[in-house]
């Protein structure tokens, strides 16, 4: 197993393509993609544009939104994964979001990748100068918050989520 943070890359399509399909349509956090998801070159092609200029703080990130860095998480050359780091916190990310949101495609979980993935994607918040990364995830998803607080996350509260179709969010922060 040789896992990895990489950016969108055309070369990974077909990885990719296979690992969006996997969630159905839905929105899958740190993908940066939005319902309904579609695994095709036009996507893919947009999500690269969209991840470089996400990335490059030399620009303003869009209204409403912070610098992020898009990467997919590999095995061996293979799309397993998607996280999303977010340089700072603006209000909603506050809230709901946090500094890190990640998603292991369904037929790879419960193999090591999302605790692989989170801990890669820690050694990158560091680098960015955060110094204390907060997570989110719902309530009643206990491989994630089993996950978070894997890698240290210490239980902030649980919230109603509603208005996000979330019912109940547990909110972690982790000191880098």
């Amino acid at each position: 197993m040789t896992i990895a943070l990489i950016r969108p890359a055309a070369d990974l399509f077909d990885s990719w393509a296979a690992a969006v399909t996997e969630f159905g349509g839905v929105h899958i956090d740190g993908s940066g993609l939005s319902a309904p998801v579609v695994g095709d070159r036009a996507t893919l092609d947009e999500l690269i544009l969209t991840a470089e200029r996400m990335a490059d703080t030399s620009i303003p990130a869009p209204n409403g939104r912070v610098h992020n860095d898009l990467y997919w998480i590999t095995d061996d050359g293979e799309v397993v994964g998607f996280v999303s780091i977010r340089h700072e916190l603006n209000e909603w990310l506050r809230h709901f979001g946090g500094h890190i949101g990640y998603s292991v495609r369904p037929t790879r979980r419960r193999q090591g990748y999302a605790r692989a993935g989170l801990a890669l994607a820690l050694e990158r918040t560091r680098e960015l100068g955060v110094e204390s990364a907060m997570l989110t995830c719902d309530d009643d998803n206990v491989g994630s918050y089993r996950t978070i607080e894997g890698a240290g996350g210490v239980l902030q509260d649980v919230v109603d989520a509603a208005e996000q179709g979330h019912p109940r969010l547990r909110r972690y922060w982790i000191e880098l």
